[in-house]
């Protein structure tokens, strides 16, 4: 699952430099999460980081983008390697 901020994001610029993909970046209003980048940081830590920062709660679970753990740490490897 690729994760989504919400609209309720107040632009405190914290997320963003948490992304260890760099999948995070400003949007024409609020910030927002490259799908195709965001492993939920499967491969980088245990939780995601830029919901643990997140001071509003408003990053969650985009619910058009189911994906189990192996397509998350797959996505991982493939950035991680380039390939």
């Amino acid at each position: 699952m690729a994760l989504l901020i919400t609209g309720e994001c107040i632009n405190c610029d914290v997320c963003e430099p948490e992304c260890p993909n760099g999948a995070i970046s400003m949007g024409e209003e609020i910030y927002v999460i490259d799908p195709a980048l965001c492993t939920e940081c499967v491969g980088h830590h245990e939780t995601s980081q830029c919901v643990e920062v997140c001071p509003v709660e408003c990053i969650i679970t985009d619910p058009e983008r189911v994906e189990s753990r192996d397509v998350l740490f797959a996505r991982y490897r493939r950035l991680v390697e380039g390939t």
